[in-house]
Order: structure tokens, then C-alpha cells, then sequence
């Protein structure tokens, strides 16, 4: 079993990782294109409305809230499957594996919303963008990491994989209770219904992926229209998945493997594609220095260190939590810097938060800005403390222990 979760660790970074450079190629496409004369096209492609009906019963969206309500739904779920994963025989399915993680993700979250709440503690027309510094874009980071090479221990990689798994877990509550409009209770009743018949069949031990997958996609019809955002029923459907099925299918390993390719090769880079376009042209720094922008991009780029090294720092010291033999504090804190990618979540929520477009291109400014200097001091940093590697972990795990 050890090897099975091992190749399926080794095989889940190795595409998030190259999903991660899709991402970042993406995302410098849309922003070359929304500076450039091809810009009334991108975002008028965007607004294009593509209408869904069935008798009296109507989907009227833009183009951009499919990919973001529809697409990014198949990412959740995807999320979900993971999460689920990790909790029963992953980096989470026990205190000894999770307390670490844990607590580096709980600081990485905290301490970045409120140094957003300090800079917008005054502004009432922004404080709801709180949650969107506390993200993390596992794809984005593994992408970036990724281009370290092999000398990157697997360590490292699993402990920012579980620190982002624990970061989506608090997102997702967020969104629940956060950034759901007016709620509709008949459509959320055929939902719960839609969840409790993906609960009979996952305890059933339905071995065919067919019946979740329809299930599903009924379910997030009637979430898309009860005022609960969308996205959520993926989570919640994948949730009912059961690890084991019939004729001993590993359905939930068989269902995320399926899915891994397509949402790391086509779904994220579409949401990447559709959502960092921002148009630059006459920016200036007095811009980037409103309390918006500046709370997420200090949020993300000093509010994730603080966080994540110093809870974790603490953590270590109390006893609570150990360091893997191969990841010294250095390392820890080159990877704070790669949690402090949010993009892809931090833009998701920041679209939650507001629908002002004003507002929103200042939140892609802030997410920008910090990820972008994140990703750049996250890579040197790491650069530089990982030729140390011989020494590094005999030297940090004698602290470690000692705390």
C-alpha cells in the first residue's frame, strides 16, 4: 500500500507540476493579449452570453462565468478527490503526517488576511476581498518548483502539496459561508437530494464512475441556481466517492487519475486564460499602492512567510510537530514564498468578492504583483539552500528535535 500511495504522490507533482507551466504560459498570454490591439476581442469574447435552456428552465451566462462556474466546478471536484485521498492514506490521514501542514497552513491563511484587513480596515467597498491573500496555487508553486529539478527532496514537494490541500480545505469553507448570494430552498432541496443519492450509491460500493458523474452534474445545476456558489457541489460530490468499490476498484484513485490530465492541462490554463488579463496601459505605482492591491500583494508575499514559517516555527518548538529529515528551515521558508502564489484561488475569490470591474482589475493587480515577486524569491531562495542539502538536514534536524 506504502508504494501505491508513493507512485500516486510521485505521479499527482509530477503533472501538477507541469500543469503549473501551462498555467504560467496562460496566464503571460492573456496578459501580452489585453495590452495589446487584440484586447476589445479577448474581453469581448468573454462577455459573450451562451444561453443553456430546457423548457422553462434557463442558463443565461457569459462566457467567463461558464469557465468560472462551470469549468472551475470540475476542478473542485478534483480538489474534493484529492482532499478525500489525502485525509484516509496521504499526508493527512494521521496527527503525526498532518500537524505540521496543519499548522504552516493555518498561520499561511491567518496572518495574510489580516495584514488585508489592516490596509482595508477603512474601506468598506473592499474589506470583503479578505480571504482572497490567504490562498495558495498548488499548480503555480509545483510549476515553479518544478524547475529546480531533482534536487528538490520529495519531502519538500509533499509538505507544500499538503500545506495547499489543508489552504483549499479553509477556501472552500469560505466560499460556503462567505460568498453565497440569496439562497433559494427549493433548488437547494433537489441538490441535497442529488447528495444523498451520491451518498446511497458511493455506500453501495458502485464500481462505475457513470452514476457520480451524472449525479453530479444534476447536482450542480440546481447549487448553480439555489444562490450556494456552484463550485461547491463538486467538493461535496466528490466527497461521496468511495475509495474502494465493487471487485475491489479503486474508484476514487481510477476517478482523480482520469481527471488530473484534463483539469491540469485544459481546465486551469483556460481559468488562467480567461482570468489574469488585466489591461496595464497607464498604470502607475500610486495604482498598485491603494489598499486593494497593496493588501493582497503584502498579504501574499510577507503575510504567507510570517504565517507559515513562524506557526510552524512554533509548532516544531512546542513539540507538536517534527521536520521531515530532509526539509530544514530554509527550505521552509523558500516554500512559504511558493504558498504565496495565489493566483488561480486568490483570483477565483477576488471574482467572488466583487463585481465592480474596477475592483476586480485592481485584485488582479494585487494577486499579480505578489505572486509574481513570491514566485522570483521563492526560486532563488530555494536555489540557493538546496547545493546545502548534504549538511542541511543532519544540522536543522538535530534543532528540530531539540525543540
Amino acid at each position: 500500500m506504502i508504494d501505491r500511495v508513493t507512485a500516486a504522490l510521485k505521479d499527482f507533482l509530477k503533472q501538477e507540476s507541469a500543469g503549473g507551466i501551462m498555467l504560467i504560459v496562460a496566464a503571460a498570454l492573456a496578459l501580452v493579449i489585453a495590452n495589446s490591439p487584440l484586447a476589445p476581442y479577448y474581453f469581448g469574447t468573454l462577455e459573450t452570453k451562451l444561453n443553456v435552456s430546457f423548457g422553462d428552465f434557463e442558463i443565461n451566462k457569459g462566457l467567463i462565468l461558464w469557465i468560472n462556474d462551470g469549468l472551475m466546478a470540475i476542478f473542485f471536484f478534483l480538489i474534493g478527490l484529492e482532499v478525500k485521498r489525502e485525509i484516509i492514506e496521504g499526508q493527512l490521514s494521521s496527527m503525526d503526517k498532518a500537524s505540521l501542514p496543519l499548522a504552516a497552513a493555518v498561520g499561511g491563511m491567518a496572518i495574510p488576511a489580516l495584514i488585508f484587513v489592516g490596509f482595508n480596515i477603512n474601506s468598506p467597498e473592499t474589506i470583503s476581498g479578505w480571504a482572497i491573500p490567504a490562498a495558495t496555487d498548488i499548480a503555480f508553486a509545483l510549476g515553479i518548483l518544478s524547475l529546480l529539478g531533482p534536487r528538490v527532496p520529495v519531502a519538500l514537494k509533499a509538505l507544500l502539496l499538503a500545506i495547499a490541500v489543508i489552504d483549499d480545505i479553509g477556501a472552500i469553507t469560505v466560499i460556503a459561508l462567505f460568498y453565497s448570494g440569496e439562497i433559494k430552498t427549493d433548488m437547494l432541496i433537489g441538490g441535497a437530494v442529488m447528495l444523498a443519492l451520491l451518498f446511497a450509491i458511493g455506500r453501495a460500493k458502485v464500481a462505475s464512475s457513470i452514476p457520480y458523474v451524472l449525479l453530479t452534474v444534476i447536482m450542480w445545476v440546481f447549487v448553480l441556481k439555489s444562490g450556494v456558489h456552484a463550485t461547491l457541489a463538486g467538493v461535496t460530490a466528490a466527497m461521496m466517492v468511495p475509495m474502494t468499490a465493487k471487485g475491489d476498484v479503486r474508484l476514487l484513485e481510477h476517478m482523480e487519475h482520469g481527471l488530473h490530465k484534463w483539469v491540469a492541462f485544459v481546465i486551469i490554463p483556460i481559468f488562467g486564460f480567461a482570468n489574469a488579463g488585466v489591461t496595464l496601459i497607464g498604470l502607475s505605482p500610486a495604482d498598485l499602492l491603494q489598499p486593494l492591491p497593496l493588501g493582497i500583494a503584502l498579504g501574499l508575499l510577507i503575510g504567507k512567510q510570517i504565517g507559515i514559517v513562524g506557526f510552524a516555527f512554533v509548532a516544531v518548538k512546542l513539540g507538536l510537530a517534527k521536520l521531515p529529515e530532509t526539509v530544514g528551515w530554509r527550505k521552509i521558508h523558500g516554500l512559504s514564498l511558493l504558498a504565496a502564489i495565489g493566483f488561480t484561488m486568490s483570483l477565483f475569490i477576488g471574482n467572488l468578492a466583487f463585481t465592480d470591474p474596477a475592483l476586480v482589475d485592481a485584485v488582479k493587480v494585487g494577486v499579480l504583483a505578489g505572486s509574481l515577486v513570491a514566485a522570483f524569491a521563492g526560486f532563488f531562495l530555494l536555489k540557493a539552500a538546496l547545493p546545502g542539502d548534504e549538511a542541511e538536514p543532519a544540522a536543522e534536524g538535530a534543532t528540530a528535535n531539540a525543540g
